[in-house]
């Protein structure tokens, strides 16, 4: 989906229309959450603070999120995926891999199922989506950005390897800045240059992803499109508005917290063995502590006194500006279609 947060806000308010939005808190401690295409000509970003969001652009609006409005409209969406296929898999409330090899429709070409997907959301939904056709999951979430908003791209199996050979290392699906600068540095800045380290170097530079980069750029990590996937942990965190660095405030805030995980433990029916806690420092640093008990739990009861103990197990001499707890290890009791709460983690709670 196009701005997806930003074009829903947008369509419930026509007032919005045309002008710069971010979804997210409007404090200085907020984070934007998504922002409209308006917004993003200034370079308004997602995942940026609110403060500098306001600072690249002095007229952008600030909505709250709605999470349940984005569910019930995600859900709309999904259901026209469902008239073409069943091997759906969600990455987030805003985007899915599709495996149309063998639709229900029998259309031979993906790229006119693309395109008459599009159609359908656009008339039935109000919206628009953009879509990446191509032989596997990671080329065709790279080709979903190239024409991106309301479009979309085909990367024909032939032209592939030119596609891969010519792509510059930072869009890479899973390469960040940090990634991107270690990879200029030894000479990779494209895909061709990539091609041209051993599965062995690639390793020694960059651990287990080197062995990653090195399949991806092959076509060799041809993942199939996977329906039932796994959550791997439910979390929750706070962003503060003021440091803290009395510990106390920090198990009050911890406190809040932990009720807001148990809520999302209970309503995906899930268990874990494994607390983290998440320590933000002022100065950005991050620090986790978790502990690994013997059996599944999810009430707060029976978590926050680990939380208590990973708190005190080593003094902070730094104040803190967000706090985070997660529950991995999971042992899970029901499935759920509700892939939103990793999202949710940064957004749910607005600085305080």
């Amino acid at each position: 989906m196009d701005a997806f947060y930003a074009s829903v806000e947008q369509m419930d308010h026509p007032e919005l229309k045309s002008q710069p939005v971010a979804v997210g808190g409007d404090k200085d401690r907020g984070v934007v959450a998504a922002a409209s295409y308006e917004a993003r000509k200034f370079g308004v970003r997602s995942a940026m603070s609110s403060a500098r969001a306001k600072i690249k652009c002095k007229n952008l609006i600030f909505v709250k999120p709605r999470f349940d409005r984005y569910r019930y409209i995600s859900g709309k969406i999904k259901k026209i995926f469902f008239d073409y296929t069943d091997l759906i898999e969600p990455l987030s409330l805003d985007e899915a891999f599709l495996d149309v090899t063998k639709n229900k429709k029998n259309i031979p070409i993906a790229s006119d199922i693309a395109f008459e997907i599009r159609k359908r959301i656009k008339e039935e939904v109000g919206l628009t989506a953009s879509a990446g056709i191509s032989i596997n999951k990671f080329i065709a979430k790279v080709a979903t950005e190239i024409n991106k908003p309301n479009g979309q791209k085909t990367i024909h199996p032939k032209r592939v390897d030119e596609f891969i050979d010519s792509l510059p290392i930072h869009k890479f699906f899973g390469v960040g800045k940090i990634t991107a600068k270690k990879m200029n540095d030894l000479g990779i800045r494209f895909g061709k240059d990539l091609k041209n380290h051993s599965e062995n170097k690639l390793v020694d530079n960059f651990g287990k992803t080197g062995a990653h980069f090195y399949k991806i750029v092959r076509c060799l990590n041809d993942n199939p499109v996977n329906p039932n996937r796994i959550r791997k942990s439910v979390g929750a965190e706070q962003t503060f508005s003021k440091d803290i660095d009395s510990e106390g405030f920090m198990l009050d805030k911890l406190s809040t917290i932990a009720n807001e995980l148990e809520r999302r433990m209970v309503k995906t029916s899930n268990k874990g063995k494994t607390i983290t806690i998440k320590i933000k420092f002022s100065d950005f640093t991050l620090q986790t502590r978790s502990k690994t008990v013997d059996s599944y739990i999810s009430k707060k009861e029976e978590f926050f006194p680990i939380i208590e103990e990973l708190l005190y197990q080593k003094e902070l001499n730094k104040s803190v500006r967000l706090l985070g707890i997660s529950i991995t290890n999971l042992q899970r009791q029901k499935e759920t279609t509700d892939l939103d709460y990793d999202l949710q983690m940064r957004f749910n709670f607005l600085p305080t």
